[in-house]
């Protein structure tokens, strides 16, 4: 071989292969842009990764919406009816404390008593009355019947507050878990679908994603207000209850002065 024809024979192989890594590095080049415009065209909003998604992940969203819908419905109840407490408590506070004939007072909402405050009242002045022989002679251990009944009336208008809370308490602490396993299997299903096309294409890969992840969202959705009002409305009941029960003591003392008359 002539050597003077070796440099040419080099320089032309050294274009061929450059040539050929020009064309790989365009086709891939190629590949991810049309991987991206695929992409680009799947639309990630809320409601269509919902009508994309497996049954097992719909089950869970559909779980996790009526979870969290359900939870703001028991927050705006309890916000309401609080606040109703609240107004009827401070009413009879002041007609109770008004200097008015507790036997008056008594007759005047004994039919249909307002709020827990009045509730408690009712309970306490009907066992005072009861108590009484139709001598008007006392009935031994009316002091201690008085007290249970305040008491169970007390307990029952503590339950009646804390109503709903403990739904609240179970959303807020399951709901991550429930939008986790659903993410869980949405990735399992997408990892099937890799092995089944054998393509690790964008296009493939994140819609399965989404929808998975839309599942963790809806936990963490559900779980947040929950966990949040809970330990609010929980902090307002407790101080609704200690009221109650400063009532019922400040009564029962009232009535030990008189029965000790």
């Amino acid at each position: 071989m002539n050597l003077r024809s070796m440099p040419t024979l080099v320089y032309s192989a050294r274009k061929k292969n450059d040539q050929g890594s020009g064309k790989h590095e365009e086709k891939s080049s190629n590949m991810e842009i049309e991987s991206l415009a695929a992409t680009a065209v799947v639309d990630f909003s809320l409601l269509d990764l919902f009508w994309r998604a497996g049954w097992t992940v719909k089950a869970v969203m559909i779980l996790l919406l009526v979870a969290s819908f359900w939870t703001w419905a028991i927050i705006i109840q309890k916000f309401i009816n609080f606040r109703r407490v609240r107004r009827d408590t401070e009413r009879f506070d002041t007609a109770f404390w008004s200097g008015e004939p507790l036997d008056e007072l008594h007759s005047s909402i004994v039919e249909s008593p307002r709020g827990a405050s009045e509730t408690i009242f009712c309970a306490a002045m009907d066992e005072w009355r009861r108590s009484h022989r139709s001598d008007g002679v006392l009935i031994t251990g009316a002091r201690s019947r008085i007290e249970r009944s305040m008491i169970v009336a007390v307990n029952r208008e503590t339950e009646r507050l804390n109503q709903g809370l403990d739904f609240l308490a179970t959303v807020g602490a399951t709901a991550p878990f429930v939008g986790l396993f659903g993410t869980v299997w949405g990735i399992m299903t997408v990892f099937r679908d890799i092995g089944l096309q054998e393509n690790t294409n964008l296009a493939v890969v994140a819609p399965g994603i989404g929808e998975a992840l839309a599942a963790t969202a809806l936990g963490l959705l559900a779980a947040i207000p929950a966990v949040i009002f809970y330990n609010k409305l929980s902090a307002d009941a407790n101080a609704l209850t200690a009221n109650f029960e400063t009532f019922a003591d400040e009564f029962s003392t009232i009535l030990s002065r008189q029965l000790e008359a």
